[in-house]
């Protein structure tokens, strides 16, 4: 009796350590090899990028278009279905780790045994009993694949966020181009307007025979090409509108809107952080970098299904040949275990081996592509900002120019000083100027939104907020 416990005791032991065994390799985060600042960063701060970002701008229109995006965003939903189901997923992986139980009623009738023999009375036999049925989870099988769930928990969760940051920053760059389209709306409604008038003072002077044929063709193609600009923008107006609707989670409508383009506040400077904070920042390299993790797990569950694995079953329950002796009859039970596992499959188990292997190359070569393509997005954003404010330096200082030019023109021509050529010149500068003006702000403004995007801060809700005041004040205390 005493031999019987010790092996059972030995047997129970060798089924723990096995089961904690791990086969594959254990996951290990990516180096940091890169730079150890941006090269454009005028201000190179170690300070990261947590903040609702849209509200500097200032203007509580996009602020209330933003949060309406995040309540009723399509693809935000999706994203968010799709961390549900990660979860339901990791609890589904979690359950093959432990027994699983059922039962079994059944009742049959005849004089055949099994389909072979004909016995000579019929006879009928009712059963009922539970079973347990269990694989241990030998060479950390079910670990690996817990493991591999978990981290699809987690690449979900960053999914959500890169949705989430791409929303706002769509929003926020589809709004300014609504505002930049209505303002060279604006723009091509008063030059047309403006050469109407001119067009139809050259037409009474023509008529009276002051001026030449020339001249009156010439006002006339500078009406028609402002005519022409209005319903471009008219349409430009529409789509930008048609695109917010959809990012809002509605049918196509019309905007409202705050500030106009030129009222709109350029963002001060923002602490970039240091670089390889945006590793740890950007939802997306995140995201990859958990996905990498799901795949490396998938090498060790691979590993484990080229050794054996024990299933554990087991049964308690009644059987007996009439229906009202069923639960006078004695119990029976049955306990038994086997050993599965492959002998020869030609190569088959270890090419499943070799094929995570490869998927999870292909994942960190992904994650390092992510990365890689995070820092250029950085470096982008901050160079276009540095050039674009330049750029709209010297289109204002255009602007005002082609303004004034435009109006000395017509007083020349209007005194007999100048050709008409003159004016017609000082016209098409003066309104491509315009348009260019308003194009560098639009410019821009969509640099800044950009670099947010690219730096993957910002709370996207209160709670965030909070969490992070109380995690800082907590490393405070700690550090004292």
């Amino acid at each position: 009796m005493l031999m019987k416990k010790t092996i059972l005791i030995f047997f129970i032991g060798i089924i723990i350590s096995l089961s904690g065994c791990k086969l594959g390799p254990d996951f290990q985060q990516p180096d940091y090899e890169g730079p150890t600042a941006f090269r454009f960063d005028s201000i190179q701060t170690d300070t990261i990028v947590n903040l609702r970002w849209w509200e500097l701008f200032s203007d509580s229109v996009l602020d209330t278009l933003i949060r309406d995006a995040l309540h009723a965003n399509k693809d935000v939903m999706v994203a968010a279905a799709r961390v549900e189901a990660a979860r339901a997923n990791l609890g589904f992986t979690k359950a093959d780790q432990w027994p699983s139980f059922g039962y079994n009623l059944g009742v049959n009738s005849g004089n055949s045994l099994s389909g072979i023999a004909t016995l000579p009375n019929s006879s009928s036999n009712f059963f009922a009993f539970p079973e347990m049925s269990w694989e241990i989870g030998f060479w950390g099988k079910y670990r690996r694949l817990n493991e591999s769930a978990r981290a699809e928990l987690m690449a979900s969760e960053y999914g959500l966020r890169t949705v989430q940051i791409s929303l706002i920053s769509a929003v926020a760059s589809t709004y300014f181009s609504m505002l930049d389209n209505m303002t060279k709306l604006d723009i091509s409604k008063r030059t047309f307007a403006a050469r109407d008038s001119s067009t139809e003072i050259i037409q009474a002077r023509f008529d009276y025979g002051i001026v030449a044929e020339i001249d009156l063709n010439q006002a006339q193609i500078q009406r028609a090409i402002s005519a022409a600009a209005i319903p471009v923008y008219t349409r430009a107006v529409a789509y930008d509108e048609n695109t917010l609707s959809i990012l809002l989670g509605k049918y196509p409508a019309s905007i409202p809107f705050g500030f106009d383009l030129f009222s709109q506040k350029e963002p001060p400077e923002v602490p970039r952080g240091i670089p390889s904070q945006l590793l740890t920042r950007r939802p997306d390299v995140m995201q990859a970098e958990a996905a990498y993790a799901a795949q490396n797990a998938r090498i060790g569950a691979a590993e484990a299904a080229r050794w054996p694995s024990l299933n554990v079953t087991g049964l308690l329950g009644a059987a007996s040949s009439s229906l009202s002796a069923l639960t006078t009859s004695g119990l029976g039970w049955s306990v038994g275990g086997v050993v599965l596992g492959p002998l020869f499959q030609f190569g088959k188990n270890k090419r499943r081996v070799e094929i995570e292997r490869a998927n999870t190359e292909a994942a960190l070569r992904t994650y390092e592509n992510v990365a890689l393509q995070a820092f250029k997005d950085v470096e982008n954003a901050l160079v276009a900002i540095q050039t674009i404010r330049l750029e709209l330096l010297a289109q204002k200082q255009r602007y005002d120019a082609a303004i004034n030019a435009e109006y000395l023109s017509m007083e020349r021509y209007d005194k007999g000083q100048t050709s008409y050529l003159e004016v017609l010149e000082s016209q098409r500068q003066s309104f491509d100027a315009q348009l260019a003006f308003s194009q560098a702000k639009r410019d821009l403004l969509g640099a800044h939104v950009a670099l947010y995007k690219a730096l993957g801060g910002g709370w996207l809700s209160p709670e965030e907020e909070q969490a992070f005041i109380s995690s800082q004040a907590a490393d405070t205390t700690g550090q004292k």
